[in-house]
């Protein structure tokens, strides 16, 4: 088995659930691990066989702390077994769920100088009840542009899980 690191960006927690579910499905020892990108700071990158990276989108963008991240840490990952997906409700749209076609991943390739090996884009969650005032209405107003759901009393999860499980497969071989 190998000793896997899942690292994740996450705005409202559906990445990290992402990260958990393929977390389950994957062989890993027991050295493997998930953790925050904040907290990978101080790891020795070196001890794990395989590193995969998630992270969120919001307003058309991954966190900027992401790309610090990457550009610290490029050799290392470079070295592993590797792969990184994105999480957005643009991919909710059929024609937008693949690495190829997801404009946020063709983006996240330009500016990152990391090439992972293994990729994927998932769609997102809206959760309006839990979103602050001005996220609330932004992504609304988002969403109506769009042509997604505007209702604010109302969660609407577009994750493919099966999609999840089958990136699951190839992450394992």
């Amino acid at each position: 088995m190998k000793s896997t690191l899942i690292i994740y960006s996450t705005t409202d927690g559906q990445t990290l659930e992402i990260c958990k579910k393929i977390f389950s499905k994957l062989n890993v020892s027991e050295s493997s691990n998930i953790i925050h990108i904040s907290k990978a700071e101080g790891l020795d990158l070196n001890q794990f066989d395989k590193i995969i990276i998630g992270a969120s989108i919001r307003y058309g963008k991954h966190k900027p702390e992401l790309y610090e991240f990457i550009k610290k840490n490029v050799a290392c990952l470079e070295a592993k077994e590797n792969a990184f997906f994105s999480v957005n409700v643009v991919a909710r749209k059929p024609e937008k769920n693949t690495p190829e076609t997801n404009p946020y991943m063709q983006k996240f390739l330009e500016l990152s100088p990391w090439s992972p090996k293994k990729l994927a884009v998932f769609a997102g969650k809206i959760d309006y009840p839990k979103y602050k005032f001005i996220d609330k209405h932004m992504i609304r107003l988002i969403m109506w542009i769009t042509k997604g759901p505007t209702d604010v009393k109302n969660t609407y999860e577009f994750t493919d899980w099966n999609g999840v499980d089958e990136f699951s497969k190839q992450l394992n071989t």
